[in-house]
Order: C-alpha cells, then structure tokens, then sequence
C-alpha cells in the first residue's frame, strides 16, 4: 500500500543523531492509556511515502505488529529543511 512504512524498535545506545547518520530517522508512536512506543525507520522510505499521504492515515508495520496512525508532529531543521523527528498518534 502506499501508505505503509516499514518500522523497527529503536536501537538501544543509540541518540537520534547517529540514526539519522546512519539513514534512519528517529520516531514515536502515542497511544490513549499506552505507553509510548520508540521506532526508527528509514529515512528516504518515510519520505516517499510522506510525498503521497501527507495528513492521511499512515499503516506502520513492525513484524506481525500494525499501528494505523497519523503525524502528530514533524520536526524539521529550520535552516536545512531536513527531517528530525516524526512523532505519530495513533488512531
């Protein structure tokens, strides 16, 4: 599908500068009355599939585990425009 993004649990040891050194860009899924879950994914993948969906629903997929959510907040760099951070909501 279109809106499917690959996701993994973030690596541990690791701060979110040297994710996105190493291409993967570093987010959090927030759920009513759950914790928060911290997932990394790969960069360019959440950018091509971000060009199509924008403010829709986006299916994130870890193994057997599917989270439907939507981008609570994008953080982007202002001076060079790059992505930071994506923290989803899930619906």
């Amino acid at each position: 599908m279109e809106n499917t993004v690959k996701i993994e649990a973030r690596e541990q040891g690791k701060n979110p500068r040297q994710l996105r050194e190493e291409g993967f860009l570093p987010a959090t899924i927030y759920a009513k009355g759950q914790e928060s879950v911290s997932v990394q994914m790969n960069k360019r993948d959440f950018i091509n599939v971000y060009k199509k969906v924008k403010d829709g629903t986006y299916e994130l997929v870890m193994g057997n585990k599917k989270y439907n959510a939507v981008i609570q907040n994008l953080q982007v760099e202002a001076s060079t425009q790059k992505e930071l951070n994506v923290e989803f909501k899930a619906v």
